[in-house]
């Protein structure tokens, strides 16, 4: 079992530091906030009308984190003296599997935190942590081949373009690019 833990990335000069940390039932609500954003239902599967969805979002990466087999983090900003830490995004490492030689990686970003380099920031730091605790030999990252941010931060944080992937609806109603990060990288 691996214990949750939260990580830590630095500030830059025009960026503040952030925390990633396993998800919490207190999340519902601002995660339930985010995803009112058009763009990100475009990019994610998961129906979250109410603060109930969220709970039961939550709950569900709460068992996952128990089980072994995913690993997703509330990516927050740094909290300023008493004012709360607000939802930024969200990492996940997914598909972990006791001798898989690979593993999945995710993320999105909320809406007022885009274009603020959260995602790359958020995975490089996750994509540490992945090699260092569970040592695989590459990481994936796959995104619809119509997401050209995705694709950014892949190459941003170093996961190469393998290849692209035929789509498999309703999961992937297009076709998707394939990047890897070896362990070496």
């Amino acid at each position: 079992m691996i214990d949750p833990t939260a990580l830590n990335v630095g500030p830059t000069p025009t960026a503040p530091a952030l925390v990633l940390r396993p998800w919490r039932v207190e999340d519902a609500a601002a995660l339930v906030e985010v995803y009112r954003d058009p763009e990100l239902r475009r990019w994610t599967q998961t129906p979250m009308e109410c603060e109930d969805d969220g709970v039961t979002w939550v709950q569900a990466h709460e068992r996952d984190w128990a089980a072994g087999v995913r690993f997703g983090f509330a990516v927050l900003e740094a909290a300023h003296g008493s004012e709360p830490s607000p939802l930024v995004g969200n990492v996940v490492l997914k598909k972990v599997a006791p001798g898989k030689p690979s593993a999945e990686v995710g993320y999105w970003t909320a809406a007022q935190a885009r274009g603020r380099s959260v995602a790359p920031r958020a995975l490089e730091a996750l994509t540490a942590w992945a090699f260092e605790t569970f040592r695989p030999d590459g990481l994936e990252l796959l995104h619809q081949v119509d997401n050209p941010a995705s694709c950014r931060v892949a190459v941003k944080c170093g996961y190469e373009f393998d290849r692209t992937l035929p789509a498999t609806p309703p999961a992937y109603p297009l076709d998707g690019h394939l990047h890897v990060r070896h362990a070496s990288t």
